[in-house]
């Protein structure tokens, strides 16, 4: 044969026996695949129903765990239950006691009350008894004396009554001769007490002075922006007014708090202008400060000028007008002084005008009247008096020396050497005398916070002293060039130890002193 043909046949032949050896491994393969497979498949039944077992018992559990849960709250609901059950039938049980209780006391009352009032109708019926014999001894003894006198009762009644008439009539005539005696000693001060009390019903109304002034907002927003970062604007504010600012929970307000209210007024309207402008910061609240100063000068002249016009007094000193102005923001004893010094002054011109004086007598007593109290204003503390030290500046300023002396001796500090003097006196007493007038406790306490200023102000370097928080602290701000941090600490502790020492006053006073470096330069 043809050996190709023999390689073809072989081929073919080794194709055949390849095919066949390849599917009988194939299928060998195949079975071996299909046994993995269902071991397999057992193994993952088993599990699953190991698993679905565990499943079961765990879910068993839990729901006998409920169960348990349920029940035990049950019993806790069933067992309150009965106790408040029982807890109202014991408050029933002694509700019932007690209205048996109060049964039983009623009951006992209403006998005791039964067998009163028996014993009261017993006694009753004793005392008509004893009244029907008593009236029958009466008129027994009645026609006995009649018969001992020979006179019937009425007679003897009209014979009584004569003699009385006659006893009663000298009697009379003896106390109206003590009455009209004693109305002669009487009446001079019974007329000088009834001139008085019609001065008195023509005295002006005084309003009594506060130490704090409520100043509004037209939103609390504003608020923060018055206090500033971290306190600095309102340290600002405190530090150049001397005035406590309160900022708390009252809505759309801010107090100003101060013993001096031409403090607070400056810090009012200083306020005003700082919130109406919007710029609030240190630099620019110490000018708007400045400049309210400025402007609250000029309107205590303005109301000085005012008050010497409407009570028709010429010829006053600019200076006096001034002390006058300030007047009106100055109290004593807790009333305003310028309402007092002008009630003062239409009493004065009253009173001379009644006593028949002349017409530039009853003006000098008007003019004396509402200058009496200018010692109380001046620009300087002193250690006069202020009646004293208010005749010094009437002198000083050349006016009338019966004016002078009536200043002067108001009080009686100097001698009265004219008419005038005597009717200031007492005019001064009327409008400060009268129910409502004064409070002394206000006055007393705004000495103290003068006495608290002044006594920081003593010490050399101190610039300014303000009493805050009702004198409860006290600021003050020293010169930076003439007191070092060194010496701000001992004059802190110096001037807290001579409060301690010198000053009487309730609680505690911290004592903060102030000291602040300003370097300032103008740019042209």
């Amino acid at each position: 044969m043809d050996p190709i043909i023999i390689a073809i046949l072989t081929g073919v032949a080794a194709l055949i026996v390849g095919v066949i050896a390849g599917k009988i491994i194939f299928s060998k393969n195949t079975q071996k695949k299909i046994e993995e497979a269902e071991l397999q498949s057992q193994t993952i039944l088993k599990e699953a129903e190991l698993r679905a077992e565990t499943i079961r018992k765990e879910k068993e559990l839990e729901a006998k765990e409920k169960f348990v849960q349920m029940k035990a709250a049950h019993d806790r609901e069933v067992n309150d239950r009965n106790r408040k059950i029982n807890d109202a039938e014991n408050r029933i049980k002694q509700k019932e006691q007690s209205i048996n209780q109060k049964e039983g006391s009623l009951e006992k009352q209403i006998k005791e009350n039964e067998a009163i009032k028996e014993n009261l109708n017993r006694q009753i019926e004793l005392v008509n008894i004893k009244r029907t014999e008593l009236e029958k001894h009466q008129e027994e003894h009645i026609r006995r004396l009649e018969k001992i006198a020979v006179l019937s009762a009425d007679e003897a009644r009209a014979q009584l009554i004569e003699s009385l008439k006659s006893e009663a009539h000298t009697q009379a005539l003896g106390l109206q001769q003590e009455i009209i005696d004693d109305a002669k000693q009487k009446a001079n001060k019974e007329a000088r007490k009834i001139i008085i009390q019609t001065i008195q019903r023509t005295a002006a109304e005084q309003a009594i002075e506060n130490s704090i002034t409520v100043f509004n907002l037209e939103s609390d927003e504003i608020k923060g922006q018055i206090i500033g970062r971290e306190g600095r604007n309102i340290r600002a504010i405190e530090a150049a007014t001397g005035v406590d600012l309160i900022v708390d929970d009252t809505p759309e307000a801010i107090i100003l708090s101060s013993f001096d209210p031409l403090r607070r007024e400056i810090a009012r309207l200083s306020l005003q202008r700082l919130v109406t402008d919007g710029r609030i910061h240190p630099a620019r609240i110490e000018e708007v400060v400045e400049k309210t100063k400025k402007q609250i000068e000029e309107q205590v002249m303005e109301i000085g000028e005012r008050t010497v016009i409407e009570l028709g007094i010429h010829g006053l000193h600019k200076e006096l007008v001034r002390m006058v102005g300030r007047m009106r923001f100055r109290s004593s004893y807790g009333q305003n002084l310028l309402m007092h010094s002008r009630e003062t002054a239409n009493l004065c011109a009253t009173m001379a005008a009644e006593l028949g004086m002349s017409q530039p007598q009853v003006k000098l007593a008007k003019r004396a009247g509402l200058l009496h109290d200018i010692g109380k204003v001046p620009d300087e503390e002193s250690e006069l008096s202020h009646a004293l030290l208010g005749a010094k500046l009437a002198e000083k300023y050349n006016e009338n020396p019966a004016v002078v002396n009536a200043i002067g001796a108001h009080h009686d500090e100097m001698e009265m050497q004219y008419v005038i003097s005597p009717i200031i006196q007492a005019c001064d007493a009327i409008s400060g005398a009268r129910p409502g007038a004064r409070r002394e406790i206000m006055q007393q306490y705004i000495q103290r916070i003068k006495d608290l200023e002044n006594l920081a102000m003593a010490y050399t370097g101190v610039e300014k002293a303000y009493a805050i928080q009702a004198g409860r602290e006290l600021r003050v701000i020293v010169e930076a060039d003439k007191v070092t941090d060194q010496d701000s600490e001992k004059l802190s502790f110096e001037i807290a130890q001579k409060i301690q020492t010198e000053m009487t006053f309730p609680g505690q006073i911290k004592v903060t002193v102030i000291r602040e470096k300003r370097a300032v330069n103008v740019a042209r």
